[in-house]
């Protein structure tokens, strides 16, 4: 999901994913128009796949080989035959006859090896090339060593495309669900030129629904029935329109009045609807965490970042069941490291990765520890006083109150530390994030498939999304072999990822703050909303306004 990194465009992104509002046609009064009108805590950055930072809502308008159906699971989408060779590393999809774009041309081969192609080439500048690693040549491509061209994927035939692998991806039929890997129109893309996904009039589509007036800045839009679409019989919603609600209190009061079907719930208002039958709670596979910055310009702070017992003195002086229960109140979930829980099951013992990525000491809150560690970084240091800045992008009302509670507990807990609250724009954050323009950085990461990789391939020292530059040799090993050498024994790769999990842990490299959970007031009469907690979590396909 997240593919996220701001901590403001969590709730974007969320919002995007529901915040989809809208007209429709009319019909008679027996019959409710089939019409989602939703909030949106931002404007759209992007409809281009190729360089999207998240897909959280973009399932609806791109469809891959598969797509998410309930329970994350991979459902049958543009193809409708696939086989996997005995070694597991060559994949033949087949496209559907009737598989079309929103403008009526036929979806071929041919459009799915474009669009990998496309978003590999340098030029595009696309934030998820690392999702490639693992397709032949895909590493090398990524590094900047070999041609896009050679990216693992062929056409046989206009409906035939093989895809071949460097070897085994346990997760490789989720992945293809992922509309990254969705297939892109290149007449459409060389008809339009620079104009192309500027506006939702300069794009084709794949899925369901097709975006309409949204024009690069706007704060209203709307995903509209694709017609073209191969089964767009079972689609009944005629309309999604979103609308940007720039606070809660917002958005509540237009629910309350009936402009929107759905409105996000601060901690404060969870008390107050707790009860009310149209309260929901939609977990998230996304972890909320401090990055710091291994690279930071400031040699004073620099040490300090990179001392151990100081990021661990950090992690120790969080209560996170008050941050959880007290501060946020909104259900969400108490981490034991960088993975979240309900994510993936041990392939041999069906536990939870998260309950085996937990190392003593590290997201517990023990204040003693944490001023044993703090003192020993002082003395280490030279120093009596520690000055920071956390920045945090503001979009979402939960950042400021997050930060604030941060600079309290902290600040209290570990006597010289001074954090300055630098709230910002979510943009502003993502882009100072990038840059490594920050000491501590208010972020998150949303996994984009049901496998704990999704998280782990982030802090590596070759991941462009690893803002803070942590580097660790030993991690890098790890994780290589769970993706190399040991890709094809599930227990084995369950294993390496459980010691580089609780190599973070320990090293405190990110220190995990809570597992998101939203609560909304969704009205009674929305029905047939798929939420998942990766990838694409919200699909509109079988919705319907009873």
């Amino acid at each position: 999901m997240k593919r996220w990194t701001s901590f403001g465009l969590v709730a974007a992104v969320v919002a995007l994913g529901l915040g989809l509002a809208a007209c429709g046609q009319s019909t008679t009064s027996a019959k409710p128009k089939q019409v989602l009108r939703l909030p949106a805590t931002a404007q759209l950055d992007t409809i281009d796949l190729a360089k999207a930072t998240g897909y959280g809502q973009t399932g609806n308008v791109f469809e891959s080989f598969y797509r998410l159906g309930k329970n994350g699971k991979a459902v049958p989408g543009l193809a409708d035959k696939v086989t996997e060779s005995k070694d597991q590393k060559t994949w033949t999809f087949h496209i559907r006859k009737n598989a079309k774009w929103s403008n009526g041309d036929k979806i071929t081969a041919h459009d799915f090896v474009y669009s990998w192609r496309r978003t590999l080439t340098p030029s595009t500048k696309s934030s998820y090339t690392n999702m490639f690693s693992g397709i032949k040549n895909g590493d090398q491509i990524i590094a900047g060593k070999m041609s896009p061209k050679k990216i693992g994927i062929h056409a046989k035939n206009k409906q035939t495309v093989v895809v071949q692998l460097e070897k085994p991806m346990a997760y490789f039929k989720i992945l293809m669900a992922y509309p990254l890997f969705a297939p892109q129109n290149e007449k459409v893309i060389n008809k339009y030129g620079k104009k192309y996904a500027t506006k939702s009039k300069y794009m084709v589509y794949s899925g369901p629904f097709k975006i309409e007036d949204w024009k690069g800045t706007s704060n209203t839009w709307s995903f509209v029935k694709n017609d073209q679409y191969w089964d767009h019989k079972v689609v009944k919603l005629h309309k999604i329109h979103y609308q940007v609600v720039s606070n809660t209190q917002t958005g509540l009061s237009l629910y309350q009045n009936k402009k929107l079907d759905l409105a996000q719930l601060t901690n404060e208002q969870v008390k107050n609807y707790k009860n009310n039958a149209a309260f929901k709670e939609y977990p998230y596979s996304i972890m909320i965490h401090l990055k710091y910055n291994f690279k930071d310009t400031d040699s004073t702070k620099l040490a300090a970042i990179k001392n151990q017992n100081f990021r661990q003195a950090i992690g120790l002086s969080i209560n996170r069941k008050q941050l959880t229960k007290k501060v946020l109140g909104d259900g969400s979930v108490t981490p034991t490291g960088f993975v979240t829980s309900g994510l993936a099951n041990d392939p041999k013992t069906g536990t939870d990765f998260a309950t085996q990525q937990a190392v003593k000491n590290t997201t517990t809150y023990n204040p003693k520890l944490a001023k044993q560690k703090w003192q020993k970084a002082l003395k280490q240091l030279g120093t009596k006083e520690i000055k920071l800045n956390i920045l945090a992008g503001n979009d979402d009302p939960m950042a400021s109150t997050v930060t604030q509670y941060l600079k309290g507990k902290l600040e209290k807990m570990l006597p010289g530390l001074k954090l300055d609250i630098q709230n910002v724009p979510a943009q502003v954050a993502q882009q100072r994030s990038q840059s490594g323009d920050f000491d501590l950085y208010l972020s998150h990461w949303g996994a984009d498939f049901n496998d704990p990789i999704s998280f782990m391939q982030i802090p590596l020292s070759t991941n462009s999304l690893n803002y803070g530059k942590w580097s660790n040799k030993t991690y890098d090993k790890l994780i290589a072999k769970a993706q190399n050498q040991d890709a094809g024994t599930p227990e084995k790769r369950w294993q390496d990822m459980v010691k580089a999990a609780k190599l973070l842990n320990k090293e405190q490299s990110f220190t995990p703050l809570y597992q998101a959970n939203y609560a909304y007031l969704q009205r009674p009469t929305v029905r047939g909303v798929i939420h998942n907690t990766a990838g694409t979590q919200w699909s509109y396909k079988y919705a319907y306004i009873k």
